[in-house]
């Protein structure tokens, strides 16, 4: 008896065989049809292999990579930290989005003199009843407050996470002066009022541009969280800013520009940016004597008219911004303000010991409505640079008046420090904006107005630095389970000189404490 033999997978046998083979009734078109479907399918695999490895390849190739967060609130200086590391390891592309800045800066310029005119008419242009509202008026004025600050008038006291210290505004603080001087208001011209109102016509032209500019910057994007009316956009808009003005060029039959090329010229084919420079020019001297007038200087010096920093910066230099040649310079786009929309990757190689390791600096966005996408990002982070201003102890989240920024900046220290996740990332903290805070001190500021457990220590800059220092120490320590060293640095990112010798040497620990097991240093 012969033993059964098992089938081939060539059998007729064969079930798949048999299952793969064409009905006997197939037409010629379903032939084709059907050898059509099977290379195609064949094509697809080899399209999923091929993707695999090369994903492969990549992943390999990323593993001696740097993964670096930016994390910090809301105008914390995050980006222009970024913007300082793309100034040492990629210098050029600087050069290339020079001119998209220009589209920035006018915006920031004319939001800041929409804020300055609206903060008059809260208070009538005048300031006549800065110290004290009327008896029975008081509802009303507080009311005009916070239409004019977009801010509480006697913000809630917020729990700092340290000593049970309360970090609050005495009542009215928010709201009411803080100068030391003897309380006796500027001279105040007798037309004063009538002239703001002369001024005010004069601007409405420029002012009624903001919308637009926040259009064109946004895209017409509004994210909810934002403050007040901050303008959002998206990854990568100065190469698209370029790459839509190049497209134009292209279809008025100009020819472009290679990338290496851009200078002033690119942005002079959008009417938009044509009109704001026209407007900038005749208006010089109107912004010139709105800046400077008695009441505008009364009200900041009462501290009812609250201006960023870089609103400051480009209203002291309104008349090089002006100017028809204008080109922002690289302190012009450090100053520059804009909202970055969720999360910006930045890749720099970086030369350590004669090797180039490539970089992945993650900025994000540090609004309270923005927060909820850091996450996916910790999991295989290297290190973070958690960047906390220091100089905004008498200022409220433009999210939530009632919460003080340090207060907040502590509490999102500790819930980095604690985070499951990050117990073994390299950290990092940027104690900056040390130059503004220092200014703050110097024009009489009261840091005790603002935090009551600062007590009657020393209004001193160096005893008000450690003192916010030793807080965020008590925190790292109180959430470091792995004796992990925390690296803290006074920052001042828009210092160029001073900032890129900081990071320096926070590229230089990043890799003794990390990347030694790689045979990387």
């Amino acid at each position: 008896m012969h033993p059964m033999r098992t089938p081939s997978i060539y059998s007729q046998d064969d079930p798949i065989s048999a299952a793969l083979k064409p009905p006997p009734e197939e037409t010629d078109a379903e032939r084709i049809a059907r050898q059509h479907a099977e290379s195609e399918a064949k094509r697809v695999s080899e399209q999923i292999d091929e993707d695999l490895r090369e994903e492969r390849e990549r992943m390999k190739k990323r593993k001696g990579d740097v993964k670096l967060l930016l994390l910090g609130q809301a105008e914390s200086g995050k980006s222009t930290l970024q913007k300082q590391f793309q100034l040492m390891y990629r210098p050029h592309s600087i050069e290339q989005e020079r001119s998209s800045w220009r589209t920035v800066i006018y915006f920031n310029v004319v939001r800041s003199l929409k804020q300055i005119l609206t903060v008059l008419e809260a208070w009538d242009d005048s300031l006549d009843d800065l110290d004290q509202p009327p008896v029975d008026d008081t509802q009303s004025v507080a009311a005009r407050k916070a239409k004019a600050n977009g801010i509480a008038d006697q913000p809630s006291p917020s729990t700092s996470l340290l000593n049970g210290s309360v970090i609050q505004s005495s009542p009215g603080s928010v709201a009411q002066s803080v100068a030391t001087s003897s309380g006796s208001h500027p001279a105040v011209a007798k037309d004063g009022p009538a002239q703001i109102a002369h001024l005010r016509r004069r601007l409405a032209a420029l002012v009624a541009m903001d919308a637009q500019l926040a259009d064109r910057l946004s895209g017409g994007i509004t994210v909810s969280g934002s403050g007040k009316g901050g303008v959002y956009v998206r990854s990568g808009w100065q190469s698209r800013t370029i790459d839509k003005l190049k497209g134009k060029q292209a279809a008025n039959g100009k020819q472009s520009l290679p990338r290496e090329s851009y200078s002033s010229d690119i942005l002079t084919t959008d009417p938009l940016v044509l009109e704001v420079a026209r407007h900038l020019q005749t208006s010089e001297d109107e912004i010139h004597d709105l800046w400077n007038h008695s009441t505008v200087k009364g009200m900041i010096s009462k501290r009812r008219l609250k201006l960023d920093e870089w609103s400051e910066f480009f209203l002291q230099n309104i008349s090089r911004v002006a100017a028809h040649d204008y080109l922002p310079t690289t302190d012009d786009i450090l100053h520059a303000r804009i909202q970055t929309m969720g999360v910006a990757e930045h890749t720099f190689d970086v030369n350590i010991h004669g090797k180039m390791v490539t970089w992945h600096l993650f900025d994000v966005g540090g609004a309270r409505g923005q927060r909820h996408t850091w996450v996916p990002y910790f999991d295989d982070a290297n290190a973070i640079i958690f960047v906390a201003p220091v100089s905004a102890f008498d200022q409220y989240l433009e999210e939530d008046p009632r919460t003080n920024r340090i207060d907040d900046s502590l509490q999102l220290f500790t819930q980095i420090c604690s985070n499951a996740l990050l117990k073994s990332v390299h950290l990092v903290l940027f104690l900056n904006k040390t130059d503004l805070l220092r200014a703050k001190l110097e024009r009489g500021l009261k840091v005790r107005k603002y935090i009551t457990s600062f007590g009657e220590r020393s209004n001193e800059y160096e005893t008000v630095i450690q003192y916010f220092r030793a807080h965020f120490l008590q925190v790292h320590r109180r959430n470091n389970e792995n004796r992990r060293v925390l690296y803290t640095h006074f920052t001042s990112v828009v210092d160029t000189k001073a900032t890129q010798r900081i990071i320096g040497n926070v590229r230089d620990s990043i890799f003794r404490g990390y990347l030694q097991s790689a045979a990387l240093v």
